[in-house]
């Protein structure tokens, strides 16, 4: 088993590998990971924690905003493993504030990384994809990209996008065998904060508080993450609250739930002016 995790060093992409990783001790087929980060010494220290699980693991520099570090990427993964089974679309940033905080410069960044990056890398991989006859790309959204909050807005869009663009994939790619999965998580607790960019102070206050508030782990995500690639689920949301919201989304008349929506985006701009 060839899996290659993009921002793998840290983070749900770490908790990820780790999981295949004890999953596949003692199985007699192999397990091979390549952790494509921008951070070599966070990326040395996961593959030094998959290696003593038992996995064939390495690090690869890889910044997927660079089309030639993503070819680069792309040929390492022909050359040294012959192609590429497992294709996690994991790397990315978080962004907020109100739609007059976030300058076209800060859509762009995000666009950038969270969407093009993994245009970028599915482009590269696919080929290697088609030449062994199937793969698996999973890509991970959020729930933001399904069930929006206010002072989010060039985040929510971008999950909004990848959504779109991994049933797109789904679609697209069946014909050869390539399966597509989008993995929608709520707030869990990990280092996307790192990342966090917004001209607001409070965003990064109201942010830091959904995170702590968080009532699941990495870890406990990745578990269920694992479970649903497994059943080969399309959508997979990984939190009860969050699949709740989904539900209520799709069932209650459209006008009922904005109205909901809009009880608690008022809550939302009081703690706002509250934090700034």
């Amino acid at each position: 088993m060839r899996i290659l995790i993009t921002g793998g060093a840290t983070g749900l992409g770490q908790a990820i590998a780790l999981k295949w990783a004890e999953k596949w001790a003692g199985k007699d087929e192999g397990l091979d990971i390549c952790i494509a980060d921008i951070n070599q010494e966070r990326g040395d220290e996961a593959v030094n924690m998959l290696t003593a699980q038992g996995a064939n693991a390495f690090y690869i520099h890889c910044d997927i905003t660079s089309e030639n570090e993503v070819q680069t990427l792309a040929h390492t993964m022909k050359t040294r493993w012959g192609g590429v089974d497992f294709v996690f679309n994991n790397a990315g940033v978080a962004s907020g504030g109100s739609l007059l905080d976030e300058s076209i410069e800060q859509w762009q960044w995000v666009f950038d990384i969270n969407v093009l990056g993994m245009v970028r890398v599915s482009r590269a991989l696919l080929p290697l994809m088609r030449e062994q006859g199937g793969g698996y790309f999973i890509n991970i959204a959020s729930q933001a990209g399904l069930t929006p909050i206010p002072y989010m807005g060039s985040y929510n869009a971008v999950k909004a996008a990848v959504v779109s663009f991994s049933e797109t994939m789904k679609l697209e790619l069946a014909p050869d065998n390539i399966d597509v999965s989008v993995v929608c998580p709520s707030f869990f607790k990990t280092n996307l904060d790192e990342s966090m960019r917004s001209t607001n102070p409070a965003s990064h206050k109201m942010l830091n508080k959904f995170f702590a508030k968080a009532d699941m782990t990495k870890e406990e995500v990745a578990e269920s993450i694992y479970q649903q690639v497994n059943k080969k689920q399309f959508l997979i949301l990984t939190h009860k609250l969050g699949k709740r919201a989904f539900l209520l989304k799709k069932l209650l008349p459209t006008q009922r739930y904005i109205k909901n929506m809009l009880n608690q985006t008022k809550m939302m701009k009081r703690a706002m002016e509250k934090q700034s």
